[in-house]
C-alpha cells in the first residue's frame, strides 16, 4: 500500500473511531464517516470491502489499542495495583470531563448496541474486553494475588469501572469514576496475598 493510500486508509480509521465512541454504531453513517475523514470517497470499500462492519472493526480495534496503551502509560509509574486503578478512574474521570462528556469508552457505546447485530463487532469488543480482564490480573497476580482471586477482581474491577463511567457520562459528573477507584483501591487491599 502506498503512503497516500495508507494516511488515506488510517484517516477513515480514525474518523470512524471517533465517531462510535461519540455516537455509537448505528447513529455513525458511511457518508458521515467520509466527511469526518477527509479521505475519497472510493478509498471506503476500497480499503475495506466489508462496508461499515469492516471498518467498524478496524476502527474499534485501533482505539481499543490505544486506550490500553494509555491506561499502561497511567498506571505504570504505579506498584501497588490498588493506587493502579484509583489511578486509572481519576484519569479517565477527568478524561471524560474534559471531553464534555461525550467521550466515554470507545468499545462500550458500540458494545451496548450492536452486539446482537453483528457477530464480528461482538467478538472484536470482546477480544479487547479478555484482554483487559487478562492485563489486570495478572497485575494482581505479580502483587502477589491468587490466580483465581485475580481473575474474579479482574473481571469486578473492568465491570465496576465501565459502569462508573456511563454514570459518569450519565450524570456529567466523574464522582461515580472516582469514588468506583477508592472502593476498588479499598477492595483490591483486602484481597488475599496483599
Amino acid at each position: 500500500m502506498s503512503k497516500k493510500g495508507e494516511q488515506s486508509r488510517q484517516k477513515l480509521v480514525d474518523a470512524t473511531a471517533t465517531l462510535l465512541q461519540r455516537q455509537g454504531y448505528h447513529a455513525t453513517g458511511l457518508a458521515e464517516i467520509v466527511a469526518e475523514s477527509g479521505a475519497p470517497r472510493g478509498s471506503l470499500y476500497f480499503y475495506f470491502p466489508g462496508g461499515k462492519e469492516e471498518l467498524a472493526c478496524a476502527a474499534l480495534e485501533a482505539s481499543g489499542a490505544r486506550w490500553r496503551e494509555i491506561i499502561e502509560a497511567v498506571v505504570g509509574s504505579s506498584h501497588d495495583p490498588g493506587e493502579a486503578v484509583e489511578t486509572v478512574c481519576r484519569f479517565l474521570g477527568e478524561g471524560l470531563a474534559a471531553s464534555g462528556f461525550t467521550e466515554g469508552c470507545p468499545l462500550a457505546t458500540v458494545g451496548l448496541e450492536a452486539t446482537n447485530e453483528s457477530e464480528l463487532v461482538r467478538t472484536t469488543i470482546a477480544k479487547h474486553y479478555e484482554g483487559w480482564t487478562e492485563r489486570i490480573g495478572a497485575r494482581l497476580v505479580a502483587a502477589g494475588v491468587d490466580a483465581e482471586s485475580a481473575r474474579k477482581m479482574a473481571t469486578f474491577a473492568l465491570a465496576t469501572i465501565e459502569g462508573a463511567l456511563l454514570l459518569s457520562k450519565v450524570a456529567r459528573s466523574p464522582a461515580p469514576l472516582f469514588e468506583a477507584g477508592a472502593m476498588l483501591r479499598a477492595l483490591v487491599g483486602m484481597l488475599p496475598g496483599r
